[in-house]
């Protein structure tokens, strides 16, 4: 069988080359910082597109930013308020127990003897557990007398009212605790 001893210009390399699979040429420089930008601005468009899909499914989130202002919803403003605000009243079929919370003396004394000349029925005056409460508050067990505690601040001026269960048991339906801020009404 004849061999044919053909040699062309591949077969004649030098012998210090030592290529294997395929030949291509080096990469350019900065060819990977390409790859890196492309995810990068795609890592941040599906962000911006999670954040805004969650905003227009979900009415609980609400984000300003500074420079827009928001618009109005028309639907807020078109329902009325459920509930009125209470009206400040006195109402002398409400007992009222004046206690003394702060260091001076005869303090609940002259606030019961207020109470008692702008129509409040005082049932009891008597001593807070201390003495150094910082602020003259109304205690009101029940949200239907929020109108007679802000009678009560009508006639102690500066008092504060409050919700609270604190004095259930006294039996009064209002419990007045002077504090350090009460300046009892010049005679």
């Amino acid at each position: 069988m004849p061999t044919h001893d053909v040699r062309d210009r591949f077969d004649h390399l030098p012998h210090d080359l030592h290529r294997v699979g395929a030949h291509r040429a080096p990469g350019r420089k900065g060819r990977g910082w390409v790859a890196f930008w492309w995810a990068l601005g795609a890592t941040i468009a599906l962000i911006a597109a999670g954040v805004f899909g969650i905003l227009s499914l979900n009415d609980r989130l609400n984000i300003s930013i500074p420079g827009i202002s928001a618009s109005a919803d028309p639907s807020a403003s078109a329902e009325p308020s459920a509930e009125p605000t209470p009206v400040a009243t006195v109402d002398p079929a409400l007992s009222v127990t004046v206690l003394n919370g702060s260091s001076s003396n005869g303090v609940a004394a002259s606030a019961a003897g207020t109470l008692e000349e702008a129509g409040w029925t005082v049932g009891a005056t008597s001593n807070a557990n201390s003495q150094d409460q910082p602020a003259t508050i109304i205690y009101y067990a029940d949200a239907s007398l929020e109108g007679a505690a802000l009678g009560v601040v009508q006639s102690l001026p500066g008092a504060t009212i409050l919700l609270a269960d604190d004095f259930v048991d006294s039996g009064a339906d209002l419990t007045v605790v002077i504090g350090n801020d009460y300046v009892a009404p010049p005679e």
